[in-house]
């Protein structure tokens, strides 16, 4: 099984806080799926206006850690890390569903897999589990671009 710590997570995306949304990769297989994980801390910084009262995690913010997840998946099945010249960018969210709250001190477990790959645009399907609960799930579209 095929694992990777916050150290290896950070040669594969640009992300930096607070904007890194993907904490650890728990398993992947090269050119099919992955898991991850995003511990979702009250200290987060959009949980002071998203809902001070009733701290929710914003929906935008777990499709952004589902791609995240997709991006580390694609760079490691064409082999190579996050380059400075390179941007991978989102291009298309179809049916996106989001079943229950995230909610501060939740463990988001994220669960992407390639449906296809043509001529540099990649299609998942993935869904956003807490408790092994569905909260949300979609199928994404992303391409990298040279910048």
């Amino acid at each position: 099984m095929n694992t990777m710590n916050i150290h290896e997570i950070l040669k594969y995306l640009p992300h930096r806080y607070p904007l890194l949304l993907v904490d650890k990769v728990i398993s992947y297989e090269v050119g099919k799926d992955i898991v991850a994980l995003k511990n979702v801390s009250i200290n987060e910084p959009f949980f002071s206006g998203h809902f001070p009262h009733y701290p929710v995690m914003p929906g935008v913010l777990i499709v952004e850690a589902l791609a995240q997840a997709a991006a580390i998946l694609t760079l490691r099945t064409v082999d190579t890390i996050n380059k400075d010249n390179t941007v991978y960018y989102f291009v298309g969210i179809d049916g996106v569903r989001f079943k229950k709250p995230v909610m501060a001190g939740d463990q988001l477990i994220l669960k992407v897999a390639i449906e296809r790959q043509i001529k540099g645009l990649w299609k998942y399907s993935a869904r956003a589990e807490v408790d092994e609960q569905l909260v949300t799930e979609a199928t994404l579209m992303c391409t990298a671009r040279n910048v």
